[in-house]
């Protein structure tokens, strides 16, 4: 054999190693978009997204590129959840051999800890699957699902692809009665959204248009890839676009559309152009194609046709770069190529990864080993006070003030808190409004929360006014009394007083109680998340974790209940009976009241009883500076004048009292100066009971509600674990249970580390191998 003869043989040995080394390539990605898929994981693995709206011929083109049909196909929403092919080329394969993936859970027949496994199914099955699929989705009222439906295909006609078809977008009319299609058009739009997020997905946008300034798809896909870099423009449909151009000019623009039109730098630098025949394949009267065979020859007579329609248009020939745009076999190419060297470049970013799950699913198993270990019953004990203790201490830490728990997530703006808790509502049915309160716009939680509606409970109960009094009801009150039928005015007001003040304040009272027992419910679920984050939860352990979350809140309900008794027999005691004392706290002002009210009173009557002869005009001074009069004349009118100022005071004191007696005691008329006594001694007595109830309320809840969280529930729960732990320490813990899911758990484990250590280990045989073939060929051209 000569040299270049076993230089010839030589190469086809390497590029059959080659070819094989690719399969396991795409092998090595499938497997990997399954792991993901299952761990829910994204990994960098490099596929086609296909994204285009409803009737843009998106299902079609993928049947298209893959070189059979098997997908739902026609008018309206079909697709309701992603479908992902894995693609190999097979030259032996003569018919697609297709094989869904199945989670572990789907088959009733296997096992449930048993690894995620595929099933071969034919086409018609894949196709009959994939319709039950999108006719369950659409009875049900999410309508798509994100969770992607997994399918391998082998075939001669296939391209070595990972294509996902995504559901197609939908552009509703506006208006009311379209509002169906319309959260439709959101979810789908989403949905969409969210895989694109993918930087590693390569976004293949459909296009059906004659006009590129019409950006219809484009316009969701740049606001994931807004320089369109890792996104190819297909151009769908084209066999009904080429008649509907009259110039040449028109289809020089359409092929080759200006920067100005299209935007970006796209992958492949301009639009693809593709047609897809029509018709389904099958055995039935409607059917256009019997076999694939005749559905792929249709695909390449298509071509060829628009290809020759094209440059009819044109008036000449397509250059090699036009031709390399038009047409499915053209895209497929380029597809695949594109792919081929993301996989390639993309295999020593996997590894790192794959190392790195790697050491979660270790560490998980670790994880699940030492809480098998831990499955007796001093240790479980142990447990459950350690447990006991840090819930306690993460409570405390609320209680005094943290920053850990996002408040975000777990605070509360004052008008959530009124929403969830209940807010201060008068009897009138109005709140205060809640800007006018200090911290309101601020999400708080634990004793931060705590003082803020305490602060909220002083501002709005400390602005209360008496309520406005009737003259009815101060008649009313009067009543008769045991031994005369007169009226006692301050009875009167002591009867108003505290039935307005008991009607006032005792709805602030169970509502001061229902908002501050949210206040403490809302630390048990705070409590868990610090636990979870500094990873001293409990997990598994649920029937446990119950028992001190019920005990919990049992202990805030009854406490909260006891405080607001005791804060109840106070209101009761200060509205049943009024201690002087006590209830008219502003004395000062209310004499005040009463001494001008009485001096009106007195010029009042005074005016009137000056005795006859005796001129209010007279001036007893200028009579004393007289110079002729003599001083026994002075002393003997001072004696007249002075006997006549006591006799009118006299007189004016009794007639005042038979006046204030007439008015009051003997006459049931309510006079104006009545009324004015009663409202005043009202407003007084309400006060009183308004400032003793406000104080007696937050020291009560303050002693009797916030402090026994810190000094009685800690023995509380202390008792509670005791009692658990002598009952049934098996339930308390569901020991049985437990050490079954478990081992279910660890089942679960030890297959997802198999799963990765294999693809780690194939993963760094591929990239070993390519980097031995890039060196080999580097110096095989080196060497010529």
């Amino acid at each position: 054999m000569s040299r270049e003869e076993e230089r010839a043989a030589e190469m086809e040995n390497e590029n059959g190693e080659w070819e094989e080394e690719q399969c396991r390539l795409y092998e090595a990605y499938n497997e990997l978009h399954g792991l993901a898929q299952a761990l829910d994981t994204p990994f960098d693995a490099p596929a086609v997204l296909v994204v285009g709206h409803q009737t843009d011929g998106k299902s079609a083109l993928v049947e298209a590129l893959m070189g059979f049909q098997f997908n739902h196909v026609g008018g309206g929403t079909k697709t309701r959840r992603p479908i992902t092919l894995h693609m190999k080329y097979d030259a032996d394969a003569h018919s697609p051999l297709c094989r869904l993936h199945l989670p572990s859970n789907s088959d009733s027949h296997s096992d449930s800890d048993s690894e995620p496994h595929e099933k071969s199914l034919s086409l018609q099955e894949i196709q009959a699957y994939i319709e039950a699929e999108n006719m369950r989705l659409e009875k049900e009222p999410c309508l798509f699902s994100a969770k992607e439906i997994i399918v391998r295909v082998d075939y001669k006609y296939c391209p070595n692809l990972t294509i996902i078809d995504t559901p197609g977008l939908i552009a509703p009319a506006p208006g009311p009665k379209n509002r169906a299609l319309q959260v439709q058009a959101r979810a789908v739009e989403a949905l969409v959204r969210a895989k694109m997020q993918h930087k590693e997905f390569i976004i293949l946008c459909l296009e059906d248009c004659s006009d590129w300034s019409n950006a219809t798809t484009r316009r969701v896909v740049m606001q994931i890839d807004p320089e369109l870099s890792r996104t190819v423009i297909v151009s769908t449909k084209l066999d009904t676009k080429i008649p509907q151009f009259a110039r040449s000019s028109d289809v020089e623009v359409f092929l080759s559309p200006p920067t100005c039109m299209l935007d970006g730098c796209i992958l492949g630098d301009s639009p693809f152009f593709t047609s897809v025949p029509s018709g389904r394949v099958g055995s039935g009267h409607d059917s256009v194609y019997r076999s694939n065979d005749e559905f792929k020859k249709a695909i390449s007579l298509r071509e060829m046709e628009d290809v020759a329609s094209l440059e009819e248009k044109l008036g000449r020939s397509l250059s090699i770069q036009e031709r390399s745009r038009i047409g499915v076999s053209k895209l497929r190419c380029f597809l695949e190529e594109l792919l081929q060297k993301r996989y390639m470049d993309n295999v020593p970013l996997i590894i790192p990864l794959l190392e790195k799950e790697y050491r979660s699913a270790t560490r998980k198993m670790n994880e699940i080993n030492q809480e098998l270990s831990t499955l007796d019953e001093l240790k479980l004990k142990e447990k459950g006070r350690v447990f006991h203790d840090l819930f306690l201490t993460k409570l405390s830490l609320l209680l005094k003030g943290t920053v850990v728990a996002p408040p975000d997530k777990f605070g509360e703006t004052l008008q959530d808190e009124r929403t969830n808790g209940g807010a201060f509502v008068s009897s009138d049915g109005l709140q205060f409004p809640h800007k006018l309160i200090p911290n309101a716009g601020m999400r708080l939680y634990g004793g931060a929360q705590y003082h803020r509606a305490m602060a909220e409970f002083r501002f709005v109960v400390g602005g209360i006014k008496c309520p406005p009094i009737t003259r009815e009801e101060i008649v009313n009150a009067c009543g008769v009394e045991d031994l005369h039928d007169g009226t006692n005015y301050s009875r009167t007001a002591c009867v108003i007083a505290v039935a307005k003040a008991r009607d006032t304040f005792e709805p602030f009272l169970h509502q001061l109680g229902c908002r501050l027992l949210h206040i403490l419910k809302r630390l048990l679920p705070i409590s868990v998340y610090l636990l979870q984050k500094d990873g001293e939860y409990l997990s598994g352990h649920e029937v446990f974790l119950r028992r001190v979350a019920s005990a919990f809140n049992d202990f805030a309900e009854s406490t909260e209940r006891a405080c607001r008794e005791k804060c109840m027999e106070d209101l009761v005691s200060t509205t049943r009976y009024v201690t002087w004392s006590l209830h008219n706290k502003n004395r000062a002002g209310l004499r005040q009241f009463l001494d001008s009210f009485a001096g009106t009173e007195h010029n009042t009557t005074g005016s009137n009883c000056v005795p006859a002869g005796i001129s209010q005009d007279s001036s007893f001074g200028s009579v004393a500076n007289e110079k002729d009069t003599k001083s026994r004349a002075d002393v003997k009118l001072s004696h007249v004048a002075s006997g006549i100022d006591v006799a009118s005071s006299i007189q004016t004191t009794e007639t005042r009292l038979a006046d204030l007696l007439d008015s009051t005691l003997w006459n049931r008329r309510l006079a104006p100066s009545s009324e004015r006594i009663v409202y005043a001694l009202v407003q007084q007595i309400f006060h009183g009971i308004k400032e003793y109830f406000l104080a007696s309320a937050e020291l009560k809840f303050n002693c009797f509600l916030l402090m026994p969280v810190v000094d009685k529930l800690p023995a509380l729960l202390r008792e509670d674990l005791k009692s658990a732990f002598e009952d049934d320490l098996d339930n308390i813990f569901d020991i049985t249970n437990l050490r079954h899911l478990l081992g279910q758990r660890k089942r679960g484990a030890e297959i997802e580390l198999k799963r990765i250590k294999r693809l780690k280990d194939k993963f760094r045989s591929l990239h070993k191998h390519l980097s031995s073939h890039q060196a080999h060929s580097t110096a095989f051209s080196d060497y010529h």
